[in-house]
């Protein structure tokens, strides 16, 4: 069995597992962390390291962890998840264990996670709320991330990003290094966990999820590194960037599908009730409709973009488009659409000149002029908005 202490350069390849502590000032924890983490693999026999991966401690964190026998990663950049990108890179195990250095974490769990990984999951997520069956001890969790922050945006990734997970902030989790290679991820701060849980819904890995417990920290009254709104912002934040459907798409499909029934109603004159839709639901149906069509262009963007820079797949509806599409054909529908709408403008001008260039009928005239202007404006938004689709999706050599 191979020592899961500073293992020699021979038995580096043979490693199985790594367990990875991002630290800054944890004098007081790193060390106990780091002894249970071996002390664990040992027992179990599993061939594996402990890296500590220090951003910056100005106390005696790296000492105590060398001294319970982790290899230390220093990393100059700050920030969580800076830390672990380092730490995860400097893995010499297949699988990789990320835990917290302030002993709020039990890492006599990590057979538990390597059990789940040796099935085939890329990705194992520990649960701390009772909801997926974990456990949180008195005073180990605010209650507002407990019952409010938590809960919340785990809802949302479940609805944004279909995880199935309960507990997406929980920080002890397992996944295989090959996994953390192909998500090629970019946060350098707390929404790197996040951001991971995001980016395997998005690549349709294999999940899964363990309870474990959650345990009052070993700080002893010392601040924690996480900034409840800042951070919980930041959260919400990465789920917009990476759902455009539901930062563009939902939003601006709708203002364009109201927009389009309203304009078509105006149009016609329609009653409805007491109210007779005219001329100026027109001008209001028109800007709801070219909201709308620049929204879906946004989100075009940047689906292609996300696609483009790894940050996302593409979807089956994505690549069915750029089957489709090219510049010409896109410039081609926006010349058709500029003649159309100078059409009913020039008609509009063709009638004014008949009158010898005097009162137009208001309304009469609106529900020509306005839609002219609408597909004048449509077609100046494909325009540009071509050119911008087909440098994006420009091939790489």
């Amino acid at each position: 069995m191979t020592s899961p202490t500073s293992p020699t350069e021979d038995s580096a390849d043979n490693l199985e597992v790594t367990v990875v502590i991002p630290c800054l000032n944890e004098e007081k924890t790193v060390g106990g962390c780091v002894a249970s983490a071996i002390a664990t693999m040992r027992a179990a026999g599993l061939a594996g390291e402990v890296v500590v991966a220090d951003n910056g401690s100005r106390d005696a964190s790296c000492e105590r962890a060398t001294a319970a026998g982790a290899r230390i990663v220093n990393v100059a950049r700050r920030g969580y998840g800076s830390a672990l990108m380092a730490g995860i890179a400097a893995a010499r195990g297949r699988f990789v264990i990320m835990g917290d250095a302030d002993a709020s974490y039990d890492f006599s769990d990590v057979p538990r996670f390597v059990v789940k990984l040796r099935e085939g999951f890329d990705l194992v997520q520990g649960c701390r709320l009772p909801r997926g069956g974990g456990t949180v001890a008195p005073g180990a969790m605010p209650w507002s991330h407990r019952w409010i922050g938590n809960p919340a945006l785990s809802l949302l990734a479940r609805l944004f990003f279909r995880t199935g997970l309960n507990d997406i902030y929980c920080g002890l989790r397992g996944f295989t290094r090959d996994f953390a290679a192909r998500m090629d991820q970019r946060c350098t701060g707390m929404e790197f966990a996040t951001e991971m849980i995001i980016k395997a819904a998005l690549h349709r890995v294999r999940l899964a999820e363990i309870p474990i417990t959650l345990h009052r920290d070993g700080r002893d009254g010392a601040g924690s590194h996480l900034r409840t709104f800042h951070d919980g912002w930041r959260t919400l934040r990465l789920f917009l960037l990476y759902s455009p459907r539901w930062l563009h798409l939902f939003p601006s499909a709708a203002l364009l599908a109201f927009g389009l029934v309203a304009g078509l109603l105006a149009w016609f004159g329609v009653k409805l009730g007491p109210a007779t839709l005219g001329p100026h639901t027109l001008l209001v149906a028109v800007v709801l409709i070219l909201l709308g069509y620049q929204g879906l262009m946004l989100a075009l963007f940047a689906r292609t973009f996300a696609w483009r820079e790894n940050l996302a797949p593409a979807s089956p509806f994505l690549e069915k488009f750029y089957r489709v599409f090219t510049l010409e054909r896109a410039l081609l529908l926006s010349l058709v659409a500029t003649i159309a709408g100078g059409l009913l403008i020039g008609h509009v001008f063709w009638t004014w000149r008949g009158l010898h260039y005097g009162e137009l009928p208001y309304a009469i005239t609106l529900r020509r002029v306005v839609p002219g202007l609408l597909l004048t404006a449509l077609a100046a938004q494909t325009f540009f908005g071509s050119f911008v689709i087909s440098l994006t999706s420009l091939e790489r050599k």
